[in-house]
C-alpha cells in the first residue's frame, strides 16, 4: 500500500503516537520507514481489527504498525501503535 502522508503528534505531547511508540523502544523514522515502503505485508490486527504493516526498519528490527486511515485521497494514516514483533512465517 502506497501512503502519501505519516500523521505524527507533537514529540511532547504525553498521550500521543510519538510517545507511545517510543515507550516501545521505536523511533517515528522506525515507524516510517515500515508504513512507506509498498513491498511490506498489510494484514488486520487481531485486538484492534485496524490495518497493521509488518516490516524491517532500517536498523534491521521487524516490527508491527498499527495504524487508522484518515484520508483517502492523498492517502493519509495515523501510526496508533508499533512494536517489535518475530518475522511471520510464509
Amino acid at each position: 500500500m502506497d501512503f502519501v502522508s505519516i500523521l505524527w503528534d507533537l514529540d511532547e505531547e504525553a498521550d500521543g503516537n510519538v510517545q507511545h511508540v517510543a515507550e516501545h523502544g521505536l523511533t517515528k523514522d522506525e515507524v516510517d520507514s515500515v508504513l512507506l515502503n509498498p513491498n511490506n505485508e498489510v494484514d488486520e490486527s487481531h485486538s484492534s481489527g485496524l490495518p497493521a504493516t509488518f516490516g524491517w526498519t532500517g536498523t534491521g528490527r521487524h516490527i508491527i504498525v498499527i495504524w487508522e486511515n484518515v484520508l483517502d485521497d492523498p492517502k493519509t494514516v495515523y501510526p496508533v501503535t508499533a512494536y517489535e514483533v518475530p518475522p511471520r512465517r510464509s
